[in-house]
């Protein structure tokens, strides 16, 4: 594989774009030196941005932002006609937002000035006197960089106190992809196959979905394809695209930093896929802000200064003989692009250079007297905003959702919701945003090492709170208030995490790690409809027995309600609107759908009389609309859950989305010696509403039992 960075390259020639373009007015800065690649040139005319350093071409509608064309060594990239519409590179964001009306393209960085080295365009979404003010000002922005394969793309948002607040649920960066050289998908070690074609697509035959298929030809028939099944974490994936078996060329999205990701290192989102729309075009997609499985929130009130900037992204492409070559050089490719972030080429205020940027370290030291340091894994550390009330906002002209400027916008759906009579306004999520949900601002994150020191680079200059979490600990860390200066080294030094036990464990069920992975088919959740599976391999429910039991078969992966048929209509996203729907509302029920409630059911063995009380601790990591469960022990109501944070992730093929944990606490004196059997009743109306449990735990708070635990220093207080 090449590593075009450090290839000797023959000195070349600008492909010459003389022939016409003075008859059509253009302009060119061009650099015509000599040395080991060709030099980065721009041509602009009053339609185009063209970008060239003899590697990648990259023409820019200068107008709209968008990236129309894209060649790598003279090979088009993107799909150049599609009848599902959308077409190019794209920004697109839906919400109530209203943007810049005042189109201004712009040269930011010009290749005559520098050599040749670099080049950098963009297209201002500005206010305009002569209107009432938008929202928000944009800058939709594309570098190319000398004897690079890559194109960086980027966006700064911008809204002045005074202008009209706005909301966004969803914001991306958006490619369709050339469908007759792209037939290849990697997404991670294991999601990484061949595609159906985009005709196999336009043949399937419907399902429960709008946007899942059974196809009934080509070598994928009998399977149902459904773009969900290659949604992933995207701190897990610094590169991932579409590659060609017959051209051996690859498509690329590096991530080099993650700062400006909603939703951290466990967030879930949408990577690549097929076009649902007629054609099937092969999509590649930058979820920066997503409204799945459990969503974003970006909410910005009228009297707040705020902007953000998303990116560089890095577009690379490459060449080589397998996918799993092309894949692996991306990986080697997102390394590299790490180590140079931030990037001192580029030029604004929101992005501040490596200087002004602090470096933040200490150790986590876990102190619970069942778990050891070395019991646990995947141990993160962040910097966030505290968790904050989303301001109220007043809209001034309301906004449409649009895909991209310049592209067909489809039908308008709000960010918003509303909730039936008597329910809680948040629809289950907590009253204010947590780093979970928050797109507002920046976030740093990283992997604490083995012995739990940690150090946070380039992080920008705030007042944060810093969060812990790992797989084996229920609960989070969290120490507030930490200030970081301008260029500063800070040293935290070690931070005592003491988990909340609120009393000895008398039985757990999985592995708290956020996610349903260890229990059945949690190994291969991704493939589309397992919940259906449900009725078949647990006829009588799970009936669960601690020690005798295993979870990793006998505990499904999601309680779904019993599905006794397929539904008629096939439910979309603009028909459930699960991040805002009213827990209870019957929003996402589609129509012939007949389900039944579902009761699992815990048997354990005491072999003396407790005192005290009791904690049922779950912790969830996905609900559909409208989900709560009912406890009951020994045939005694003693509670429910409450509405559970809507993420529709069971019906996204998904085993994980917003965390959240909830406590039923009872008399221990309902419990007894011999056999007690604790029943969660998921009550249903709608085949969505299935419950993924991340885990359980059952603890006892006896007097005088001096294993009893409490709330202590450094964890997070329960919402």
């Amino acid at each position: 594989m090449k590593r075009w960075a450090r290839t000797r390259w023959t000195a070349r020639l600008t492909r010459s774009l003389a022939t016409g373009i003075a008859a059509a007015g253009w302009f060119i800065f061009s650099f015509s030196g000599s040395g080991e690649s060709a030099p980065v040139t721009l041509t602009v005319t009053d339609r185009w941005f063209v970008l060239e350093n003899g590697l990648v071409t990259a023409r820019i509608e200068s107008t709209s932002g968008v990236l129309v064309s894209l060649q790598y060594k003279g090979r088009e990239l993107l799909a150049q006609q599609s009848r599902g519409g959308a077409l190019g590179g794209y920004w697109s964001w839906v919400g109530q937002i209203t943007v810049g009306p005042r189109r201004e393209p712009r040269v930011r960085i010009d290749p005559t000035h520098n050599g040749g080295e670099l080049a950098e365009v963009a297209t201002e979404f500005l206010q305009d006197p002569a209107r009432p003010p938008a929202a928000v000002e944009m800058s939709h922005r594309y570098a190319l960089r000398r004897g690079e394969p890559c194109l960086y793309v980027s966006s700064v948002w911008r809204h002045r106190p005074g202008d009209p607040g706005f909301r966004v649920g969803e914001a991306r960066y958006a490619l369709k992809l050339h469908p007759e050289v792209f037939d290849f998908l990697s997404v991670d070690a294991r999601r990484q196959r061949q595609m159906p074609r985009p005709e196999d697509w336009d043949r399937g035959q419907p399902t429960n979905l709008k946007e899942a298929r059974r196809l009934v030809t080509g070598a994928h028939a009998g399977t149902v394809e459904h773009k969900y099944d290659y949604a992933a974490r995207l701190y897990e994936i610094p590169a991932y695209g579409w590659c060609s078996t017959r051209h051996a060329v690859g498509l690329w999205i590096v991530q080099p930093g993650f700062e400006f990701i909603a939703g951290g290192p466990t967030k879930v989102e949408l990577t690549g896929h097929l076009d649902v729309n007629p054609g099937g075009t092969p999509t590649l997609l930058h979820m920066w802000l997503g409204s799945h499985y459990g969503g974003s929130s970006l909410v910005v009130g009228t009297n707040e200064a705020w902007s953000k900037m998303i990116g560089p992204l890095v577009l690379y492409c490459n060449e080589g003989k397998d996918p799993e070559g092309l894949w692996k050089d991306a990986l080697d490719r997102a390394r590299d692009e790490a180590e140079r972030w931030p990037y001192d080429w580029v030029q604004d205020p929101e992005y501040p250079p490596a200087a002004q940027r602090a470096t933040v370290r200490g150790q986590i030291r876990l102190q619970d007297p069942l778990l050891r340091l070395d019991s646990i894994s995947n141990l993160w550390v962040g910097l966030t905003a505290p968790d904050y009330a989303p301001p109220p906002v007043t809209f001034g002209r309301r906004g449409p959702r649009t895909v991209g400027a310049g592209l067909r916008p489809p039908v308008h759906r709000a960010a918003g919701g509303t909730n039936a009579p008597g329910l809680p306004p948040f629809g289950g999520f907590p009253p204010l945003v947590d780093w979970q949900r928050d797109a507002k601002h920046y976030q740093f994150w990283t992997r604490a090492g083995p012995d739990g020191s940690f150090e946070l680079r380039h992080v920008r200059p705030g007042r944060y709170t810093l969060h812990a979490i790992a797989d084996g600990v229920l609960g989070e860390f969290v120490l507030e208030n930490v200030a970081v200066a301008s260029g500063s080294r800070l040293e935290l030094g070690t931070l005592i995490w003491r988990p909340t036990r609120l009393g000895r464990t008398l039985w757990e069920i999985g592995v708290p790690d956020r996610t349903a992975r260890e229990f059945r088919h949690g190994d291969h959740y991704w493939q589309w409809g397992l919940y259906l599976r449900y009725p078949e391999e647990f006829p009588n429910d799970v009936d669960f027995e601690i020690g005798r039991s295993d979870w990793r078969v006998d505990w499904n992966y999601v309680q779904p309600p019993r599905i006794l048929e397929s539904p008629e209509v096939a439910l979309g996203e603009e028909d459930e609107h699960s991040e805002t729907a009213s827990p209870g509302n019957g929003s996402s029920n589609a129509v012939g759908v007949k389900v039944l409630p579902t009761t699992w059911t815990i048997r354990f063995q005491l072999s003396e009389t407790p005192r005290g009380r009791a904690f049922l601790r779950m912790a969830f990591c996905g609900a559909g609309p409208g989900c709560r469960i009912e406890v009951a022990v020994n045939g005694e109501p003693v509670g429910d859950t409450g509405w559970l944070p809507p993420t529709s992730t069971m019906h996204r093929d998904g085993i994980e989305g917003y965390w959240t944990e909830r406590r039923i606490a009872f008399d221990a004196g309902l419990l007894r010696v011999g056999e007690n059997r604790i029943t969660l009743h998921l009550p249903a109306r709608s085949w969505t509403q299935g419950v993924l449990y991340d885990y359980l735990r059952l603890e006892l708070d006896e007097p005088g039992d001096t294993r009893a635990g409490s709330p202590a220093e450094g964890t997070r207080p329960l919402r």
